[in-house]
């Protein structure tokens, strides 16, 4: 028989001569079909689901079934004039009823719901509490995926401790261990795989996420929150826990202990939790407290770093979803066998070593002492308590009391008053040093005796485990005095190319590679093997070579920690070597063991932290310097490296003291010792760079007040040239020939302006005012040219702006020269050799020349300076800062860490910021990012049955054309990062900017003048302030595209972007809307990533493009209608603009080279007047221009032949019989003697890297256009069989008649042919007439 909910009663009121009311009244009782807590509804019990439901609208649905019910068993009683006032009825006030009767009237009465596990086909009575039945059964079956997976990632002893914690939870003893789980690894171990394949599926729908620094958070009151339903279990994927700032809540939540839970807009109520936590992260948990409890309760696993191949990864996650109910029963039993207790006893160590501040000082200041001594007073530690909080910087301090009960923890005896070994009385006496809390696991002291087989150095150079492993890394010959024969990026021979019995040098395969070196003497002061193999056979086995002398070993190992933190001295004669940079392995085999390398999991000791100079060290400058000079003589540290970092100590304790000091004077001198480092010297170098050197801040360099100054440097080894000029005509040139420090120092009171001087002129002058000698310039220069990470930090702000920087067309200042007609002027000197100073003149009116070309072309920008300062201004940032960087602070508000949206435009499945991205598995956006039949395979981007490339779809059908159209994308590429959301919540930013662009446009500007808090009022007062905003922006938006796809690491750059989905989204929208325009039986002639020309065009085709790219979210325009059109490839047109509109005049439109030469564009389509700038071009090479003068030379042909050919014998390369012969006619001319006949034929003169250059007729002494690379000579591209001469020569000496138009008609009659082609050439340009 059925029964009602015991809280229902079923009221019914009658009326007479009217209608009957059937409603709900509710009985307030001890339910035990309802749970209220907190003054609110909890949960109901579902009989027919045989479950609880915490959802409140089943309460309604279960009383209007109710209702429904009383109804149909009694109707006859009502007759047909009833109503049922039902719970999904507003109006009928039931529902308001219900909310005050457990809101108000009902008392808290509930009980712990899902306290643990159903099991698909378990039954389930109230009593059990259950919410949700589990979608499996725990089953006896193989799991070879799970095993492939987890035995990948974690070793046996780590692996156990996850299903022991697993199982204790499904057998429901979880909430008696007081356990939890840290999952602790460097990013891509595994940690994430393992909770989100194994532990979730497994514990489907009994666990929440939850924020670990928030619970450590003190202010945080709703940290809580997320225990609410108190979860079996709580997960945490990745997060910080290293700055968690109390661990009392973590901590009550592992040892249950009842929990007030604030909830926002709710009453608080109490719970025991009985969660079991799982935590992912990269860094340790913070143990604040020693005596919370945390370290017994806290269980670190830890990965072996192990992970498979992305394709076997993919495919065996996929099948571990069917062995969920066999991982749940394996991990039932690992538990049950190993019991409750297994890990009661158990300590995170290492965890411990990194987190407990008052552990670590036991283990670094006071363990000899203790273990030695066996005792300590509270006296004695405090004093070294103190030192250690002072020196190591520490944040959280205990007080003496707290210190006092901290070591209690550490020895076995405390004793108010007692007596040392000495017999003196001392009070808080500590006795009995408990050694076994520290882990010295890693560092075990092996007995040789008993292991000493694994050092058997018995083998040779062909069984060494070394040079199998490294057979391909980069590899050289030692020269004789022992170092590297070659800088290292030339290096191209191999490991296994070389004799390695030979001294020589070898890249190792993995940064984590560390050798440990044994270079123990024996009294007599020599290298002695018996000793070298006594210490090291107390290492962990591993790969070993002797020594290149037969006395030394080293041992190999793949170091799992951080070896840049290593200390290089670890014992006496005991040196660890880390190989990080260009550093490389030097070593000549001479004997080795038969090892493999194997992996050290910590157990070094890492550099210690140096100590903090007190105040009171340093009372005056005096006591500075004097330390400053001490440290300069290696009195305090035996190194140079270790010194100038005690010295940048000293500076930066004085600085931050407040004491008025100024040892500016000695910079200098700091500055040569840390030139001297052997091995560190621009690591010492950048350090000097960061020293306080007086206690007087620098005023600000910026400021926009002070006048703009020009400048531009030279570099020699014995030549610094600093010139510059204020901005205006007339101004003085000053010319700086070697200046000394002081004087370039004074040049940072101008705001300075340069061409790409902030990646490398900043950086020379900043260094010259340290102190840096004309030879270290010169190195400097040279090592930021070849691409070396040298420059500074603080001199990319030492200028004001960087015209390159925020110049949209990126060229050389040579190049801006040419093209904006300035003088132009090159050097023909070696810049690695001294300038002999009778030249000096001639480098100082070069250098002049290229400050005047600065400020024309930045006068000439002046448009794109402005819109620098806009963005800077937008940004809060300065004129110097780059482009990108304003870009990315206007988007992303100053967060480093936005996060972006991946979209796999395979199936329209997204993947949020931090979500790794496994294909079938991210959420679905919508139908215009889903294109089904794309795949990136093989580093393709295949889209039915083409590739259609990374950075935009290119379609051409050449052919000649009589009516085409043009359709264009507006802002195709930031159309699709709106449309994938690729910026998440700060994709609304950057649509911001293209909104505003719009209403600048259409000149709204009442709807924009707010934004950006008002910056942009100001910009909105005149049509040119206005154009200049939007400008402004459309730099911005246009740098976002290169940056998400670049390869450098920045803020917009997603690394799941392998496939570059902004362009490709367009690429693929392309190729679809071809198709269709096809399939609708219209030919299309062109594609050039955003724009398609389709031939004849209709309404009907035109409407349809329109509309096909709206729904993509593209929005077409028509940008130009063609009567002529002459496509040759799919990178170079010729056409004629018909345009319809009388105010806008027919014109052709070249693209590409061959049609865009002046004289060929104007001559056979525009019919414009020749000028002389058209019979000009513009040459370039990355070596050297020259012009050989040889017209009224004797030919040198022969010669040259002769010299070729034995370059050819030379190279091994055979010669033709007939050349063999001529060869052997000369064979008495010796190269010197050849070499001298054929200088009699050329006379060379330097021109440049580029010039602009006019051919010119035979007779006109015109010079060959050649490219000089060493002692060969070769035409330039396009100049061969024509004479040229430099273009200003020819202007200024009137020679125009002098031109080779030959040179262009040919050009012309190549475009005339090329057409020709395609169809008739006549009809095509007859426009002209018409026009």
């Amino acid at each position: 028989m059925h029964e009602m909910l015991d809280f229902l009663k079923i009221e019914v009121v009658r009326r007479p001569k009217s209608y009957t009311i059937i409603r709900p009244s509710f009985r307030v009782c001890k339910s035990k079909d309802l749970m209220t807590r907190g003054g609110d509804f909890h949960a109901i019990w579902d009989d027919n689901e045989g479950l609880w439901s915490t959802d409140e609208q089943t309460a309604v649905e279960l009383i209007d079934m109710e209702l429904d019910t009383y109804v149909e068993e009694n109707k006859f009683d009502f007759g047909e004039n009833y109503i049922v006032e039902h719970m999904w009825n507003s109006s009928s006030g039931s529902i308001d009823k219900w909310h005050k009767f457990v809101q108000k009237q009902m008392r808290d009465n509930f009980h712990q719901l899902d306290f643990k596990m159903v099991f698909r086909d378990d039954d389930t009575v109230k009593a059990d509490y259950a919410t949700r039945r589990l979608k499996y059964n725990l089953m006896n079956i193989d799991t070879p995926a799970y095993n492939l997976l987890s035995k990948t990632l974690y070793s046996p002893d780590e692996l156990r401790k996850l299903e022991w914690a697993i199982g204790s939870i499904i057998d429901g003893d979880s909430i008696k261990l007081e356990k939890f789980i840290v999952l602790y690894g460097a990013p891509g171990t595994g940690k994430s795989s393992y909770i989100k394949h194994v532990i979730e599926p497994i514990f489907d729908g009994y666990y929440e996420f939850f924020d670990a620094e928030a619970l450590g958070d003190k202010s945080n009151s709703f940290s809580m929150e997320v225990f609410a339903k108190n979860p079996l279990v709580a997960i945490q994927h990745d997060g910080d826990l290293s700055k968690i700032t109390t661990n009392i809540r973590l901590n009550s939540i592992v040892s249950h202990d009842k929990l007030i839970i604030n909830q926002k807009h709710k009453s608080q109520f109490t719970i025991s939790p009985q969660s079991f936590l799982f935590m992912g992260t990269n860094k340790p948990v913070k143990i604040t407290d020693a005596k919370s409890g945390l370290n017994r309760r806290l269980i670190d696993v830890n990965p072996t770093g192990k992970t498979l191949m992305p394709e076997v990864y993919i495919n065996t996650i996929q099948k571990i979803k069917f062995e969920i109910g066999g991982i749940a029963k394996h991990c039932l039993d690992v538990y049950r066998n190993l019991g409750r207790d297994y890990y009661s006893d158990y300590e995170p160590v290492n965890m411990r070593e990194e987190t407990d501040m008052f552990y670590n000082f036991i283990l670094d200041e006071c363990y000899n002492d203790f273990e030695r001594d066996d005792c300590t007073t509270l006296a004695a530690a405090w004093v070294k308590y103190k030192d250690y909080c002072e020196y190591s910087e520490q944040r959280f301090k205990l007080s003496m009391q707290e210190v006092k009960n901290a070591l209690k923890d550490y020895f076995k005896n405390y004793k108010d008053r007692g007596v040392t070994a000495d017999g003196e009385r001392v009070r808080n006496f500590y006795s009995g040093f408990m050694v076994d809390k520290f882990n010295f696991k890693n560092m075990v002291v092996r007995d040789a005796k008993n292991d000493d087989t694994w050092l058997d150095m018995k083998f040779g150079a062909d069984s060494s485990e070394l040079n199998r492993l490294c057979a391909d890394c980069p590899a050289q010959y030692a020269k004789r005095d022992g170092t590297p024969s070659k800088k290292w990026e030339r290096v191209t021979t191999k490991l296994c190319e070389l004799d390695t019995t030979r001294l020589h040098y070898t890249k190792l395969e993995s940064k984590q590679h560390i050798v440990v070196d044994f270079d123990m003497k024996n009294e007599n002061g020599e290298k002695d093997l018996s000793l070298n193999l006594e210490a090291a056979n107390k290492w962990p086995p591993t790969y070993a070579e002797l020594s290149k002398s037969g006395n030394g070993v080293h041992l190999h190992y793949i170091y799992t920690g951080n070896v840049e933190n290593l200390k290089r001295l670890h014992a006496p004669d005991v040196e660890i070597k880390v190989f990080l940079g260009d550093s490389s392995l030097r070593r000549k085999v001479t004997k080795c063991n038969h090892l493999q390398i194997a992996e050290l999991d910590g157990g070094l000791e890492e550099r210690e932290t140096r100590k903090v100079i007190n105040k009171e060290v340093f009372q005056n400058e005096a006591s500075i310097r004097k330390l400053i000079l001490e440290n300069l003589k290696k009195e305090h540290h035996p190194s140079t490296a270790s010194s100038i970092s005690f010295i940048k100590k000293i500076l930066d304790d004085a600085y931050a003291s407040g004491i008025e000091y100024d040892v500016s004077d000695l910079r200098p001198a700091v500055i040569a010792f840390a030139n001297n480092s052997t091995h560190q010297a621009k690591q010492c170098l950048k350090m000097v760079t960061e020293m306080e050197f007086t206690s007087e801040k620098e005023t600000d360099r910026k400021d926009a007040e002070r006048p703009l100054v020009f400048y531009d440097i030279e570099v020699f080894p014995n030549l610094l040239l600093i010139n510059y000029k204020r901005r205006g005509k007339g101004k003085k040139m000053i010319r700086m020939i070697n200046p000394e420090p002081k004087e370039v120092a004074e040049l940072f009171k101008y705001n300075l302006i340069g061409y790409n001087n902030r990646r490398y002129d900043n950086h020379i002058i900043y260094a010259r005012s340290l102190g840096y000698s004309l030879l270290d310039c010169y190195r400097l220069s040279k090592a930021i040219i070849d691409g070396e990470k040298v420059m500074f930090r603080e001199a990319y702000n030492v200028s004001y702006t960087d015209i390159y920087d925020f110049s949209i067309d990126k060229k050389s200042l040579k190049k801006w020269e040419i093209e904006l007609g300035l003088p132009h002027k090159e050097l023909d000197l070696d810049w690695n050799k001294p300038v002999p100073e009778e030249l000096w003149p001639k480098v100082s009116s070069y250098c002049d020349n290229d400050v005047y070309a600065t400020e024309a072309v930045f006068e000439h920008l002046h448009d794109e300076f402005i819109a620098r300062e806009i963005l800077a201004d937008i940004a809060g940032m300065s004129v110097n800062t780059s482009t990108n960087a304003l870009t990315t602070k206007i988007i992303f508000e100053g967060d480093k860490n936005p996060g972006a949206v991946y979209t796999d435009l395979s199936d329209g499945l997204q993947y949020g910021p931090g979500k790794e991205y496994i294909p079938g598995t991210g959420v679905f956006s919508n139908d215009s990012n889903k294109f089904e039949g794309y795949s990136y395979t093989q580093g393709k981007n295949l889209y039915r049955g083409i590739d259609v490339g990374f950075g935009g779809w290119v379609y051409a059908q050449p052919g000649m054309y009589a009516h085409a159209k043009t359709f264009d994308v507006a802002s195709m590429h930031p159309s699709s990062i709106i449309a994938m959301n690729v910026f998440g919540k700060y994709t609304d930013n950057f649509k911001q900017l293209l909104d505003i662009r719009l209403a600048i446009k259409r000149k709204q500007f009442e709807t924009i003048s707010d934004l950006f808090g008002g910056k942009l009022k100001k910009y909105l007062q005149s049509t040119d302030s206005s154009k200049a905003l939007s400008k402004a922006l459309k730099i911005a938006i246009n740098s976002v595209y290169g940056l998400t796809s670049a390869s450098f690491e920045n803020a917009f750059r997603d690394i799941r972007n392998k496939n570059n989905i902004v362009a490709l989204r367009g690429a693929l929208f392309m190729k679809t809307l071809v198709d269709e325009v096809i399939k609708m039986g219209y030919e299309v002639i062109h594609v050039k990533t955003d724009s398609i020309k389709i031939a004849n065009p209709d309404e009907k085709i035109e409407n349809f493009i329109l509309e096909f790219g709206t729904k993509y979210g593209y929005t077409f325009e028509v940008e130009s209608e063609w009567d002529r059109l002459c496509l040759v490839n799919d990178a170079v047109l010729i056409g004629h603009h018909n345009n319809n509109d009388p105010e806008s005049p027919n014109e052709w439109e070249a693209v590409g080279a061959q049609f865009k030469v002046p004289y060929v564009f104007k001559t056979l389509f525009s019919k414009e007047k020749i000028e002389f700038d058209d019979l000009c071009e513009i040459k370039s090479v990355t070596t050297k221009i020259m012009l050989d003068f040889n017209e009224n030379l004797p030919s040198v042909e022969l010669e040259e032949m002769i010299r070729d050919a034995r370059d050819k014998v030379a190279r091994g390369t055979k010669n033709t019989k007939k050349m063999e012969g001529i060869l052997s006619d000369w064979s008495n001319v010796s190269d010197e003697e050849l070499n001298s006949k054929i200088a009699v034929g050329h006379n060379y003169q330097f021109v440049g890297k580029i010039g602009k250059f006019c051919p010119v007729i035979a007779g006109a002494d015109g010079g060959l256009l050649v490219r000089q690379s060493g002692d060969k000579y070769t035409s330039v591209t396009g100049a061969k069989g024509y004479r040229w001469m430099e273009s200003d020569v020819v202007r200024d000496l009137k020679l125009n008649s002098k031109i080779d138009i030959s040179y262009y008609d040919e050009l012309a009659e190549n475009a005339i042919d090329e057409i020709s082609k395609y169809g008739d050439y006549s009809w095509f340009i007859e426009v002209n007439d018409v026009a």
